[in-house]
């Protein structure tokens, strides 16, 4: 990943590896083998030179093509790429808006890789990672052991001491279990007792009509997903969220056999958009549809909501099922 210098739009140097992990934290690492003498005192300011200025002039975008880029080399959509890492109530553009925020922020984890870390090395990173917040600072050391015809690696992480670990900022992505009560409970917080008597109805409708309901686990909204398992492929009919909305999975169900066409994906937009006071135009095709709950407040909004949700499951189950095995 190449990173740029102040003076010129041009790569001044070049990262070894960037992860993403599932906060959506931007990970810089460096590799060097031990007996390299630059990684006792060099590499901490090429790392640090690194990561001032990847928060500087990394935007969001770029990274995300470079992980595009990298699914395609390795014959991988990226969008499935993505959804697997997620889970079943990841929101991709969410994701990458908290990937541009942990930049801005400074949130991101500096990570040094050798065969076998000196002493000066594991000194400087202890150092750095009790000083510095909310960036982090480790050094893993991976040892080789052979024999036999076995090759086996062995990890060692240095720098993560508790005290360093409780300071740190959590992550936007820490796990909490959601039901159906504590769901209902969240969504008449946020949106009103009629938000989530709206909800109740359309769910306890469509829950008996697919393969199973999964709850998220989102710490700050609550996610709930009706999901229909035909041969190998699996649709999301949709998504209610305790923010307030349902939405209309189009950024999943393209992809899928039952909703390839575009044609079929506009008689849907059709027919969402007869939900009284809802509209939405073509660029919601390949998205997501979000209707809010305080449109869905009367029983003639909610029966045109389970009308489109209902020809969903029609057009799933009608499906070629041939196209689904070879999904």
């Amino acid at each position: 990943m190449s990173v740029q210098g102040e003076f010129s739009n041009a790569a001044r140097w070049s990262l070894d590896h960037l992860f993403l992990d599932q906060d959506a934290i931007p990970t810089l690492i460096e590799v060097k083998k031990g007996t390299n003498t630059d990684i006792r005192r060099k590499v901490v300011g090429q790392m640090l030179d690194y990561a001032a200025n990847a928060v500087v002039y990394w935007p969001v975008e770029e990274v995300r093509a470079k992980f595009e880029n990298r699914c395609v080399r390795n014959e991988e959509d990226p969008a499935e790429v993505l959804e697997s890492f997620l889970g079943e109530d990841g929101d991709a553009d969410e994701f990458w808006q908290h990937v541009k925020t942990n930049l801005q922020a400074g949130r991101i984890r500096m990570i040094f890789v050798a065969d076998s870390i000196p002493v000066e090395l594991k000194r400087v990173v202890e150092f750095l990672n009790q000083q510095m917040d909310p960036a982090e600072v480790l050094a893993i050391e991976i040892k080789q052991f052979v024999g036999e015809g076995v090759k086996t690696l062995v990890p060692r992480v240095f720098g993560q001491s508790e005290q360093a670990r409780q300071r740190k900022s959590p992550g936007p992505f820490p796990s909490t279990k959601w039901d159906h009560d504590k769901f209902m409970l969240a969504l008449e917080a946020n949106s009103g007792i009629e938000a989530s008597h709206a909800a109740q109805a359309i769910l306890e409708w469509v829950s008996p009509l697919v393969t199973k309901v999964w709850w998220g686990n989102g710490s700050t909204e609550g996610g709930v997903i009706p999901i229909i398992v035909k041969g190998k492929t699996k649709y999301h009919v949709c998504r209610f969220a305790t923010g307030g909305w349902v939405a209309f999975r189009f950024d999943s169900l393209y992809k899928k056999p039952a909703f390839r066409k575009e044609s079929v994906r506009r008689v849907l937009l059709d027919k969402i958009n007869e939900i009284p006071g809802v509209h939405f135009g073509d660029e919601v095709l390949t998205k997501r549809a979000r209707v809010p709950f305080d449109k869905l407040n009367s029983s003639e909004a909610i029966e045109k909501t389970k009308s489109a949700l209902a020809w969903i499951i029609q057009q799933i189950r009608e499906s070629d099922a041939a196209d689904e095995t070879a999904e």
